[in-house]
Parts: structure tokens; sequence; C-alpha cells
């Protein structure tokens, strides 16, 4: 059902994937299904701009306008947050070559009207603090706050901002035989990562993957000691959980922390905003992990976040997470942020979306994810291989891929959004490649993207062009992140 004309500038959807995370806290959705299964034909299109921007602001303004919001025949309850049905999405890669006219694969992340949409244990804070809601992977979820998406993404890179990533899954897995490096074996048998080697009070982000090298689904994996802790996406939790069932249930206990609430904090301010709360953080380094007491709650807390900035990720009792949430917010440093400017901060730290930039067709070479396979898992290390997919995947660590994923910034000022197709002059009719996300970059000023090319195109500095609108727009080739990270190491 579409939205009445005077209330379409009310909703505003970032136009480049939406993740958070959900991106963990951080890693947005999971399990390709096609467009088609939406009843839309269109994502987020066409633009309205931040009703937070004033008319001086216009140059911005009219930035934004290309870079936010719906199109004309989308709908609040059924926008594809991460645009897998805007201009040009309608491709596919067969056969070597990307093939226009089939539905692009990509994970549907609000919900129809007409389904019964869930609760994070915020929700009632949310609507409190103002927040325009939408349904986002089954949950009734913040798109943005009063402030507006643009200035919620930059205070986050200045100050600091709070998310509610409660729909992501939490999952403990336990050895049945008491031994944590037990687990981790088991784990290994579904993931190319070195589990084994994740020192307590330490994480690390896996994937999930098939037998085709692809990946299912990706997770971070903390070492508490005693068992494993995992986060997975919000909309392939249930999915994720029954692969480890179906595949490690006869060494492994495997349970779900359904009664947990998750925010992340992140910002140069996240610190001594959670010290205050936690004294225990400040001697916490980039992906450490473990239990914390924070204001007097028992906690699982993270130094890890999907924005590129240093912050935490707080795992809570859902009984006790506004109260937490409340008293972090109570510091003028930190502002509540939505999911639209969780997804541009994401976009600018060059950090993949799942469903998007990295899905069951990608592997981890060609998605440039090679520094998340730890060499002992990689062909000649002592544990090499014993994972789905892994003749291929070692194979192109061995020889190369086809294909990989690239950073790319547009020439000009127009965002080049997900769809759309990329080729390697202004006249060629045959694409080589396409964007899994675009928009604009509030830090910089200046629309990013990124994308697949043929890896003989990947090199930095080549460019190439996307058609948007029927027309060829250069881009080119550049390194992630776009913004520098400001991980505390």
């Amino acid at each position: 059902m579409g939205l009445p004309r005077q209330h379409k500038a009310h909703w505003i959807v970032v136009a480049a994937a939406l993740t958070v995370l959900a991106a963990p806290c951080f890693l947005p959705t999971c399990y390709p299904v096609t467009s088609g299964e939406t009843g839309l034909a269109a994502g987020a299109e066409g633009a309205t701009a931040p009703e937070t921007l004033r008319q001086k602001d216009r140059v911005t303004s009219d930035i934004w306008k290309e870079a936010l919001g719906f199109s004309p025949i989308a709908s609040a309850d059924g926008i594809i947050l991460s645009g897998t049905a805007t201009d040009g999405a309608f491709c596919r890669f067969l056969k070597g070559k990307w093939v226009p006219g089939g539905n692009c694969e990509g994970p549907v992340m609000l919900a129809h009207e007409t389904s019964p949409l869930k609760r994070t244990p915020l929700h009632a804070l949310h609507l409190a603090r103002g927040a325009k809601m939408v349904p986002f992977a089954g949950y009734d979820m913040p798109v943005q706050y009063t402030a507006g998406v643009l200035k919620e993404h930059l205070h986050t890179r200045k100050e600091a901002g709070l998310f509610d990533v409660s729909h992501m899954g939490q999952l403990v897995l336990r050895a049945k035989s008491g031994k944590v490096g037990d687990a981790a074996l088991a784990l290994e048998k579904l993931v190319p990562q070195d589990i084994v080697g994740i020192a307590p009070g330490r994480q690390r982000y896996a994937q999930f993957t098939n037998n085709d090298g692809g990946l299912l689904d990706d997770l971070m994996v903390a070492n508490f000691g005693d068992r494993l802790f995992l986060v997975v996406n919000a909309a392939c939790k249930e999915e994720d959980e029954a692969h480890l069932r179906a595949h490690l249930s006869d060494t492994c206990e495997i349970v779900s922390l359904a009664d947990r609430a998750l925010i992340a904090l992140q910002g140069p301010k996240a610190e001594p905003a959670l010290a205050k709360l936690c004294p225990d953080v400040g001697s916490m380094k980039f992906m450490d992990a473990g239990p914390r007491l924070v204001a007097g709650i028992d906690c699982f807390v993270s130094r890890s976040g999907y924005t590129g900035e240093d912050g935490f990720e707080i795992s809570v009792p859902a009984d006790k997470a506004e109260a937490l949430a409340t008293a972090l917010l109570d510091n003028p440093d930190v502002l509540p942020i939505g999911l639209g400017a969780r997804d541009s901060l994401r976009l600018e730290a060059g950090l993949c979306l799942y469903g998007h930039d990295i899905d069951t067709t990608t592997t981890p070479v060609e998605g440039a994810l090679e520094w998340s396979v730890q060499k002992v898992r990689r062909s000649g290390g002592a544990r090499a291989g014993g994972f789905p997919g892994a003749d291929k995947i070692l194979a192109q660590f061995a020889q190369g891929a086809a294909r990989r994923r690239v950073g790319l910034k547009p020439d000009g000022r127009a965002p080049v959004r997900e769809g759309a197709m990329l080729f390697a002059d202004p006249a060629s009719t045959e694409p080589i490649g396409k964007v899994t996300s675009g928009g604009f970059g509030p830090s910089l000023n200046a629309p990013v993207a990124m994308g697949y090319l043929p890896t003989s195109l990947s090199a930095l500095d080549t460019t190439v062009f996307a058609e948007v609108r029927g027309q060829r727009l250069p881009l080119k080739v550049t390194a992630t992140p776009f913004v520098p990270n400001t991980y505390k190491r």
C-alpha cells in the first residue's frame, strides 16, 4: 500500500545498502531471496531530503535528495533497504559474466505490512525519542530520530552514537566435553577461519560457507573461556541456528540467547561514555570481548562495531536493556542513531553488507576477504581445508579469482546506487560488473560505492563506467576504507 503524498517526506531511508551491521552489531541480513518475492517493482529510488535540512543547506540537500528516499511506487511496508530492486538491479552473475534481465539475489530486509513485526526491548525508548520506525528484517526498527540521518552520521564520527541491534542473533556454542577447544574445532568444520586460535577474551570475524565456496552468512565468534559466543545476522539467525544444530549437535550444545538485547556504542567518545558505567573498558583493545559488569548489569562487551569508528557492542539481558540504554543516552555526547546513518557509516568504512556485497554466490577471495582466512586454514597450514567449499576457495587463494570486490568513487556528485551495471568504456554494451552498495558519504561530502569487477580491471585508479538512468558515469577504482578507521589496537 503506497504512502499518501503528504506523508512521503516523513519517511527517510538510505538507498545505499542499509545494514546494520544490520552489519553484528554489525552484520546485515542474509539468505538471499529474489526481489520479486516482495511484490514490489522497485526499492529505494527517487528521493526526498531529510526534513532536518534547512533551505540554507540547499547544496547538501540536493545531494541527499539523490541519496535518500523512496521511489514513487515503494511503500513504507515494502522498501528494500539495500536497494536490490533499484535501477539496474535486475541482473545476475552467470557463467562468468553479468547478465541483465534476471532478478538479483539479495535479502528483503523489510517485511510486508501484513507480516507480524517483532519488537526489540528498546522499542518503547525509540518511540519516546521520536524515532521514525520501519519494518526491517521482521522487526519494527528506527530508521532515524529527530536529528535526521545526516546529523546522526556526522555526530557518530565526531562524538558517539547508540544503535539498537537487538534484532541480531546471539548464540552460545559449548562443547559437550566441556573444552572450549573442542567447540572451536567443531565450528571450524563450517567456517574457513582459525577458531582454535582465538584466545580467551578475544573475538574474530568469520563466515559460514557452502559447498560451492559461497557465503551463507558472516558472523562474529568470541572465546569466553568455557564457551564460544556468536553474533549472526538478523534475517538469517534462524537458518544459522538450524545450520549449527544440523552439523554440530553431536558434539556441541547450541543455545539461542533470545532473552538478550544488543546495543552498539560507536564513535570517538564511546570509550569515555561507557567508562562511566564500566571503568574496565579503558583497557580493552579492538576485538577484545567477554563478560563485563556495566552499570551493575551482567553484560557481554566487545570492542568492535560496524561503523569504522572505535566503539563497543554490549549484550545485555532484555529486561535491563532500556535502563542501560537510557543511562548511556543521559550523556550529552551520545545520541540515538537509526538504520539510515548506520548504513552510510558502514559504507564509508568499506564494510560488506551481507546479501549485497557478499552472498551465496561470492567466495571470500572474490569478496576481498582473504585477510579473514588465517594461514593455518589455507593450503599448507596445520588445519588446511575441512570446511564447505574448501577446494574452490583454496584454489582461488593459489590462482586468483575471476572477479573482485572493489571500492569505487564516482566522478561528480551523483550517487551511483546498488544494482547499477558497470562497463569498461562509455560505448560498450556488455556489462563487466555491478555496483553492490552505493550512496552519498556525508563525511566525505561525496558519493562512494562498492562493486565487483573482473580482477584484470580491479587495479587502483582504473576508470570504469556505471549506467545510471541511461547515462554512463565514470568511476575510479579506489582503496577502502573511504574514511580511515579509528579502532583502538
